[in-house]
């Protein structure tokens, strides 16, 4: 069994807890709280400023051109394609995408994203590649699960985010980084193997309390309570 293949079935247990979480099932059934996906968007538009720095971290550390050159795609898709879910949302809640950005990251956010730069800077292109993997490869089988359990039609009012995850392009994100994980992984010691288990579960855990730091509308201790 390839070595991704592998990682994804020991994490079984957090892709089906992150399909049934109310968020994500909200999506499917048409209704999520305004101030969720408020304060969803306000997060991920900011993680995915460092995602794709960390795309920058693993251009720095690729010894094939090949690979200098996916992560640079991979950092125009994220500037250029991925913004189109993050409007549908802006245009379900009524709320201008520019005025959610610029935010502090909320504290499980912000553990996600030191999470990754850790591996990052600590590990191999094949840790960072581990540690990068859940993200997309969570949203293409939410994606796909949103639209076989639910079959929403194109007047939908999240159809645009589902339709997004579930096809196309980040069906051909996961599948490369696939590969490529399998490749790093088999040249890989077996402290590196575990090094690299490790940072695809954390990240599939800090995917999972993604979602419910956005339902929540998770905030630090103390900040609902200062002026702002």
């Amino acid at each position: 069994m390839k070595f991704s293949q592998m990682i994804r079935n020991e994490n079984q247990d957090l892709f089906q807890e992150i399909f049934e979480h109310p968020f994500v099932k909200g999506l499917g059934e048409g209704h999520v709280p305004s101030s969720s996906i408020a304060h969803y968007i306000k997060a991920d538009y900011e993680y995915l400023n460092a995602f794709m720095q960390i795309y920058g971290t693993a251009i720095s550390k690729s010894a094939e051109r090949k690979d200098i050159q996916y992560f640079n795609e991979q950092v125009n898709f994220v500037l250029n394609s991925e913004i189109h879910p993050h409007k549908n949302l802006c245009e379900v809640i009524g709320i201008r995408y520019e005025d959610l950005q610029g935010f502090p990251l909320p504290p499980t956010a912000d553990h996600y994203v030191k999470h990754m730069l850790y591996h990052a800077h600590q590990g191999g292109v094949g840790e960072i590649i581990a540690a990068l993997l859940p993200c997309p490869w969570t949203y293409l089988e939410i994606g796909e699960y949103l639209m076989k359990q639910y079959q929403p039609s194109e007047d939908h009012p999240f159809y645009p985010w589902i339709s997004f995850y579930a096809e196309g392009e980040m069906e051909q994100l996961t599948q490369h980084l696939c590969e490529r994980l399998d490749y790093f992984s088999a040249q890989a010691s077996q402290a590196e193997q575990r090094r690299m288990k490790d940072a695809f579960r954390k990240s599939c855990q800090l995917e999972l309390k993604f979602w419910e730091m956005a339902y929540t509308c998770e905030e630090w201790p103390g900040e609902r309570s200062r002026v702002r």
